[in-house]
């Protein structure tokens, strides 16, 4: 059966959601809700997404969503299913580049105003973070006082949203927010007055998100984005077979290598046959420890360390170390 509710992690819907003028409302709420603002946002003026004209051509948007309030500071919210490598790289670059272009002739250093990068993320680009919502910005690393507010990045990792709809009573908005990103595409009508309680806002978030709601054109339209994702997914999974095969091969034939060079060496000081025996198993042990290495190797571009190491049968630390030591 259908759910009733389609998925806010659909870019589509994404931004049918939180960059359509209709619903700015839901906008501002979910930015006061999430964060930490000094000045509560009371409007916002959407703005052009295409920062970097020269690839624009490349991809309908370069981030989901980008506004400034009434006090100038800038919003780009951007919703990331797939894993990108270097993805919080990219945040700051364009955190940097909205930054970088309230900077006009007639605009002076101390009139800048401060821009929020807040990403949601099905993956976990932080897989060593326990909270779910993390804030980073420019820190005094000795003091650890935050001096400059000029540019704050937020990331919420959905993997890491450890509440269910047991806790639905005593979540705070922040929570419900994540819950809605995790959780609407499985929830029922029923639950949603639960969920959204008082807030009117996040009913609406979810009445956005009803099939029942959208013309047959714009449901072929996010069916199509779904099957993009679908194949993105099929891709990376293609790549990580095809690196698993590899490394079992080359971690087998080194095995081999290994044991045969091992069994020889026992073999002149305990007698041949003994030696063989004895090094082909010494050595198909070093062989799987090396098919292991070589199979995180193979993933770390694709994978976070807890996916690699339950993969390859590493710890989380070897990986880490692997990944420390540049692949």
């Amino acid at each position: 059966m259908y759910s009733k509710y389609l998925s806010p992690k659909n870019d589509l819907a994404f931004k049918r959601i939180f960059g359509e003028e209709r619903n700015k409302a839901i906008l501002i709420h979910f930015l006061n809700d999430l964060l930490p603002i000094e000045h509560p946002v009371q409007d916002v003026q959407f703005l052009n997404t295409n920062q970097n004209p020269e690839i624009a051509s490349l991809r309908t948007s370069i981030v989901d969503v980008m506004c400034q309030d009434t006090k100038g500071n800038r919003f780009i919210v951007e919703m990331q299913v797939s894993h990108e490598k270097g993805f919080d790289k990219r945040a700051l670059y364009y955190a940097a580049r909205a930054y970088c272009s309230q900077r006009v002739e007639e605009t002076k250093y101390h009139d800048l105003q401060t821009i929020y990068f807040l990403a949601i993320t099905d993956f976990k680009p932080f897989p060593q973070k326990k909270k779910w919502l993390s804030h980073i910005g420019l820190m005094d690393l000795e003091t650890h006082e935050h001096d400059i507010d000029a540019i704050q990045l937020f990331f919420m990792q959905l993997p890491l949203f450890k509440k269910t709809k047991d806790d639905l009573e005593s979540m705070v908005l922040r929570e419900k927010w994540a819950y809605f990103f995790k959780y609407a595409e499985e929830t029922h009508e029923d639950d949603v007055p639960l969920i959204a309680g008082n807030d009117l806002i996040i009913q609406q978030a979810y009445d956005e998100l009803n099939r029942y709601a959208w013309s047959d054109a714009d449901l072929h339209n996010y069916n199509s984005v779904k099957l993009k994702q679908w194949s993105n997914r099929g891709v990376r999974q293609a790549a990580y077979e095809k690196g698993e095969a590899e490394g079992r091969k080359k971690g087998e034939e080194q095995g081999e290598k290994v044991g045969l060079e091992k069994g020889e060496q026992i073999g002149l000081e305990k007698g041949e046959q003994i030696g063989l025996e004895k090094g082909r198993e010494e050595g198909r042990e070093e062989g799987r420890e090396e098919a292991k290495l070589v199979i995180a190797q193979s993933l770390l571009a694709f994978l976070d360390d807890d996916t690699i190491a339950a993969k390859a049968g590493l710890s989380v630390d070897d990986v880490s170390r692997l990944r420390a030591k540049g692949g």
